[in-house]
């Protein structure tokens, strides 16, 4: 067997077969480029499901974890550390709001949220005990924890893992005729993303965001917004919502916020939404730990000067102009998507999503499936032009044979 083989029959023999990952086996990575364990080189085109914004091994993020790992790493919240104000005021003006709760991976970000918004619901809306309902989108995706499946309508991600928490009500989504019937008294909170990734990056129809965002106003529920596929420069703006122009009550973060270097994620809101939590209620042994916000500031610093939010609107036009002159010549049946993220749905007929995804890595070029036929493309915003279209002609490579 090869070197590439042995190492995927080890990991199959010795680890849970959660995932079902592309057989090849990376090294070393650099910018936008990974090299497997036998020197081939591969460009990636999903970086990590936005977690590589900033690309691999970036100098900036290695450096500020370096230097932070010469001075401690992990205090617990038991003790306050210099880092933790500075990351939770610079975070939070970045997102124009008050108060910043951190956590580690973006299911404990939701999770998160979906404790605060019930407590919310009962302390300051007055929302009877145990009655709070949340309103999600059908075809989400915001993690796999017990309480996040009970309500997915992804059969991979749901069966099996009953009962189910109860509390939810699941509206199509892009729909606000059925968001407004789904509103009740104890409606405490909508959850949506702003661009629903897992699903093949689904953009809703114009008006729908600012439509949510006047509805929860009008009824006086959160409108929390997950943006931990979608902000942080994925879409050529900071957060999704900017594209209509919205602010949502609550940002949900993560991947992007650690660099591709550890994990963080945050749940960032006002002081009133927030402040509902008191010592005791809520927590994280790592949440907040010094290497993570040490990293995470400098996440923040690079968006501050939008030089990567600019990158991801002007290569993102020219992916979205090329990927548009695929469609109707009967390889490509619809492209999705806002900045260096799409959703390319590849006619059924050329082959699964896996099948294009595996094709595609033989030519040198990383992607995913989701969802049948469509592979979602979100190469690492530091992506060269040349690159991009280098990788762009290995699709219509592809697509061709």
């Amino acid at each position: 067997m090869s070197i590439t083989e042995n190492a995927i029959a080890s990991a199959e023999a010795h680890s849970a077969h959660n995932y079902h990952p592309l057989p090849v086996v990376i090294a070393t990575a650099e910018g936008a480029w990974m090299t497997d364990v036998e020197g081939r080189r591969y460009l990636d085109m999903l970086a990590g499901y936005s977690a590589l914004n900033f690309g691999h091994g970036n100098r900036r993020l290695l450096d500020a974890a370096r230097a932070q790992l010469d001075r401690v790493t992990l205090t617990s919240r038991a003790f306050h550390h210099d880092r933790f104000a500075d990351f939770c005021t610079r975070l939070a003006e970045l997102c124009g709001m008050e108060s910043v709760l951190p956590m580690n991976t973006g299911a404990e970000a939701v999770e998160t949220a979906v404790k605060t918004a019930r407590k919310w619901g009962y302390r300051v809306k007055g929302v009877p005990d145990g009655m709070a309902k949340i309103i999600v989108a059908a075809n989400n995706f915001h993690g796999r924890t017990t309480t996040i499946v009970s309500f997915s309508t992804d059969p991979e991600a749901r069966e099996d893992f009953g009962p189910y928490t109860p509390g939810f009500e699941i509206v199509p989504y892009g729909d606000l005729t059925a968001l407004r019937e789904a509103m009740t008294e104890n409606t405490v909170a909508v959850l949506m993303e702003p661009i629903q990734g897992e699903a093949g990056v689904l953009v809703p129809p114009p008006g729908y965001l600012p439509g949510v965002r006047e509805l929860t106003r009008e009824r006086d529920v959160l409108f929390i917004a997950d943006e931990i596929q979608s902000g942080l420069g994925r879409t050529g703006k900071t957060f999704a919502c900017e594209h209509e122009g919205v602010v949502p009550d609550m940002y949900l973060l993560g991947k992007a916020l650690g660099g591709g270097v550890v994990p963080v994620s945050a749940v960032v809101s006002s002081r009133e939404v927030l402040g509902v939590f008191r010592p005791g209620e809520h927590g994280s042994t790592f949440g907040g730990n010094p290497l993570a916000c040490a990293v995470a500031l400098e996440v923040v610093a690079m968006l501050r000067t939008g030089e990567f939010q600019q990158r991801a609107a002007e290569l993102g036009e020219h992916l979205h102009q090329e990927l548009g002159l695929l469609v109707g010549g009967g390889a490509v049946e619809e492209v999705r998507g806002r900045g260096l993220w799409a959703g390319v749905d590849i006619a059924p007929a050329l082959g699964t999503g896996r099948e294009i995804s595996k094709k595609l890595m033989e030519r040198g070029v990383l992607v995913k499936d989701t969802h049948g036929s469509t592979i979602r493309i979100a190469p690492p915003l530091v992506i060269s032009k040349e690159d991009l279209d280098w990788g762009l002609e290995q699709l219509r490579g592809v697509l061709r044979h």
